[in-house]
C-alpha cells in the first residue's frame, strides 16, 4: 500500500521536488540531503489535455461566428455546456496530477512533497486571444496543489512550499543562468552550452532549496540566496549545485 512506503527508515535523506508547468503538467525528481538525484519523472496527461483544449477552442470558434452575425455581446450563459465540461476535465487532470506525484514519492519512500508557492501569482506572458494566454488560462496549478496537499496528508506525509523566484532561470549546476529555446521552450541552454530540460532543472533546484534551507536553518523556507551579502554584491540564488558545494564543505 502507498501508507507503507511513509515509514522507510531513509525517507528523510530524501523529499520528492516538483515543477508544475505548462509543457508538462508536473516534473518530479527524488532529491537527497547531499543533492542526489535518485529519480525522476514526467507527468502530462495529453490526452485530457487534448480533451479539454478541444472544447475550448470550438468556444472561441462560435463565438467568432456569434459575433460576426449579431455584432453585439455574447448573451449570458453562451456556451455553458461546452464550458461545463472543459471545467469538468480541468478537474480530472488535477486529480491525475496529483495522483501520480503521490504514487511517485511513495514508489520512493519520501514523506515530503516540495512546490513552488505561488499562490497570488498571475501570468504575464502572450497577448490577449494568444495560445499562450490560453495555456496559462487553463493552468491548473491550485487545483493541482489542493489535491496534493489533502490526499498526501490523509497518507501521513507533508506538502511544504518554498520561495518559486530563480528557480527555473538559474541552472542547477551552478553554472549561471540559462537562455530558454525559442522553438522549444521546455528547452534550456546553460553558460557553459550544456542543454537541458528546463523544467527538470527547475524541479532539481525547488528540492535543492528545500534541504539548503533545512540545512541553514530557514524554518519559513522564504530563502532565494546562498547568503546575506552586503549592498552592492551579487548574490547567487540556491541551486541543487549550491547544495552539493555546501555538504562538500
Amino acid at each position: 500500500t502507498l501508507t507503507s512506503f511513509l515509514f522507510c527508515p531513509k525517507s528523510n535523506d530524501y523529499v520528492c521536488s516538483v515543477d508544475l508547468g505548462i509543457n508538462n503538467a508536473a516534473t518530479c525528481a527524488i532529491i537527497g540531503k547531499d543533492g542526489t538525484v535518485k529519480a525522476r519523472k514526467f507527468i502530462n496527461p495529453a490526452r485530457d489535455i487534448d480533451r479539454r483544449n478541444k472544447r475550448r477552442m470550438m468556444i472561441a470558434t462560435k463565438s467568432r461566428q456569434t459575433q460576426r452575425l449579431t455584432q453585439e455581446k455574447l448573451p449570458r450563459g453562451f456556451c455553458s455546456g461546452l464550458y461545463r465540461k472543459s471545467a469538468h476535465i480541468n478537474l480530472e487532470i488535477s486529480r491525475k496530477v496529483a495522483r501520480e506525484i503521490i504514487e511517485f514519492a511513495s514508489r520512493h519512500g519520501v514523506k515530503v512533497i516540495v512546490i513552488e508557492n505561488l499562490a497570488g501569482w498571475k501570468a504575464k506572458g502572450g497577448r490577449k486571444g494568444s495560445l499562450m494566454k490560453q495555456k496559462f488560462h487553463l493552468w491548473c496549478h491550485q487545483e493541482i496543489v489542493e489535491n496534493l496537499q489533502n490526499r498526501w496528508t490523509e497518507l501521513g506525509g507533508k506538502v511544504q512550499a518554498v520561495n518559486p523566484k530563480y528557480t527555473s532561470a538559474y541552472a542547477f549546476d551552478g553554472s549561471g543562468k540559462v537562455k530558454r529555446s525559442k522553438t522549444n521552450y521546455s528547452l534550456c541552454t546553460f553558460t557553459n552550452g550544456k542543454q537541458y530540460n528546463a523544467d527538470l532543472s527547475a524541479s532539481y533546484n525547488i528540492g535543492a532549496r528545500y534541504w539548503y534551507s533545512v540545512l541553514i536553518g530557514d524554518k519559513y523556507f522564504s530563502r532565494v540566496y546562498e547568503s546575506q551579502s552586503s549592498f552592492g554584491t551579487q548574490r547567487t540564488p540556491v541551486t541543487l549545485g549550491t547544495l552539493r558545494s555546501l555538504n562538500a564543505s
